[in-house]
């Protein structure tokens, strides 16, 4: 096989996952012209239509999705050996892409990156912030970062941080004019400040547990964000109530600048995992990653 047609199918595969010139050409480092370009030689020199495209999206087609399967894991392999060679190097090089929610990438990824890159200036780690729940293997991730109870059965997870707590969080003016809920169904009289998912483009729902009993409560409020920065900034300007993993206003409740309530409906679970494919060969990179984040509390 030439070095051209090697270049065309690894095109042709990250188009194919990402079902997007744009996304494809941003992950592969090259212009939307020359990606198309290959496309089209590629599909001329099999004579076969890989391909469907619209205005709006790329999909393969049979034919393609019939090629995908079978380079695909061979692209996967290759880019596992090749991660592997750096075990002949001083220190560990290459790319590591791994997905993570944003509270985990702010309040566990990057004090680690921070120790880490410094002395590994040969490695190079890319954060994905989504909270959806990715496919590591077809999204092209060596790893992803999701809470315990959230990772497949099938991966490898190993635990990076400690159990985690909720907290429903109000300021003191907002409480002057409210009075402060005893039970979760009380938010349902309150302005909520909610997040919004990107799986499906629901809601999250705030979840309450109580000597065994479990309550997910669909609250309603008059703003709805994506983040966190401006769910805190909201809630500390007496917008509404939100719900906060605790480490991130635990400061501001001592200082009396929030007010929790329902502390007695949040109780512990499973903190933040590390998970992969079983299957994956770990490189010196990816090894030294994952020590790194190993908790040992």
């Amino acid at each position: 096989m030439t070095v051209e047609s090697y270049d065309q199918l690894a095109i042709f595969s990250a188009v194919a996952q990402e079902r997007s010139f744009t996304r494809a050409a941003a992950r592969l480092g090259m212009s939307q012209p020359a990606l198309s370009r290959a496309m089209r030689q590629l599909e001329e020199r099999l004579g076969v239509r890989l391909l469907a495209r619209t205005t709006r999206s790329v999909s393969p087609t049979e034919a393609g999705e019939h090629l995908l399967r079978v380079i695909a894991p061979r692209f996967e392999e290759i880019d596992s050996e090749l991660a592997l060679l750096s075990a002949f190097r001083d220190k560990p090089a290459g790319k590591l892409r791994i997905t993570a929610g944003e509270h985990s990438a702010i309040t566990v990824l990057q004090p680690v990156l921070a120790k880490l890159l410094p002395d590994n200036p040969d490695l190079n780690i890319e954060i994905i912030v989504d909270y959806g729940f990715t496919d590591i293997v077809a999204e092209g991730f060596d790893a992803g970062v999701r809470l315990g109870e959230q990772v497949a059965k099938d991966m490898i997870a190993m635990r990076i941080g400690p159990d985690m707590r909720m907290a429903v969080v109000g300021s003191p003016a907002y409480f002057s004019r409210h009075p402060r809920p005893v039970v979760p169904s009380d938010l349902m009289a309150h302005n909520c400040i909610t997040l919004r998912l990107p799986t499906y483009g629901g809601l999250s729902l705030w979840e309450f547990d109580k000597n065994g009993q479990t309550l997910n409560v669909r609250v309603e409020g008059q703003l709805v964000f994506n983040n966190i920065a401006m769910r805190l900034q909201a809630v500390l300007q007496g917008l509404g109530l939100a719900y906060m993993p605790e480490d991130l206003v635990q400061e501001l409740v001592a200082q009396g600048r929030l007010v929790r309530v329902l502390e007695d409906w949040c109780e512990p679970f499973s903190g933040y995992h590390l998970y992969y494919p079983s299957r994956r060969q770990s490189s010196p990179a990816f090894t030294l990653l994952r020590e790194t984040l190993r908790y040992e509390g």
